[in-house]
């Protein structure tokens, strides 16, 4: 794995950056809020700490979480108007984004996460729509719930990597970057050429552990950045 300063190097020249959201652009973890809204947070927060310990795979979690919330179409419309997720942006993601965009550098949101919410998040960061890759939910016509599409990567094991082995292969990026607070983040590099671990939310110890670069704050990456102007 690269050393910090090889890492920083990659940042410094960095031709896409992908970002995880929640815990990571976002200072919240949407699902759990999500089922919050539906008063079920107490049950939902047993499955997550089933994922979080490897006894189960992220997609059986998802799936299982989903069944509890039984989020309809009106109650995630009701959840994102109630609590827009563009008023939980980590501090200074919003500056590292538009610093990014003004260099030309191509940026991504890349998470587990869904569509809906994420979809608010960057259209406040000026991200393109087209690059959000997130799980989608699913709805009957009458709006129940139907849940998710399985054709998404990012509801699988493995689903990141995959990603930005694409996005590489489609694009030609030399200098990708990931940026997360998870170990699904860490485990995208490679093929990402570089990892920065986030800690500015929550802090994961195999995260931290295995990440070269663990930022604490945003404004760590855009003091670096600053520096090559």
């Amino acid at each position: 794995m690269a050393t910090l300063e090889e890492t920083k190097a990659v940042w410094k020249r960095a031709d896409a950056v992908c970002f995880d959201v929640d815990s990571t652009v976002s200072t919240e973890e949407a699902i759990d809020e999500l089922a919050a809204h539906c008063g079920v947070g107490d049950e939902v927060a047993q499955w997550t700490k089933k994922a979080m310990d490897g006894s189960i795979t992220y997609k059986e979690t998802l799936t299982a979480r989903l069944k509890i919330i039984n989020p309809s179409l009106d109650i995630v419309k009701s959840f994102i108007d109630s609590h827009p997720p563009a008023n939980y942006l980590t501090p200074k993601v919003r500056e590292l984004i538009e610093l990014l965009l003004a260099r030309g550098t191509a940026v991504y949101l890349v998470t587990g996460g869904f569509y809906c919410t994420v979809a608010e998040l960057a259209k406040s960061l000026n991200i393109p729509l087209e690059n959000i890759y997130a799980n989608k939910l699913k709805f009957f016509y009458n709006g129940e719930h139907a849940g998710f599409c399985e054709e998404q990567p990012t509801c699988a094991a493995g689903g990141k990597p995959a990603v930005v082995g694409m996005l590489k292969k489609k694009h030609g990026y030399k200098n990708v970057v990931m940026i997360g607070d998870g170990a699904t983040d860490l485990e995208a590099c490679p093929p990402a050429d570089a990892f920065i671990g986030f800690g500015g939310n929550k802090v994961r110890a195999k995260v931290q552990e295995g990440a070269r670069w663990f930022a604490n704050s945003f404004q760590e990456l855009i003091d670096v950045l600053q520096e090559s102007s």
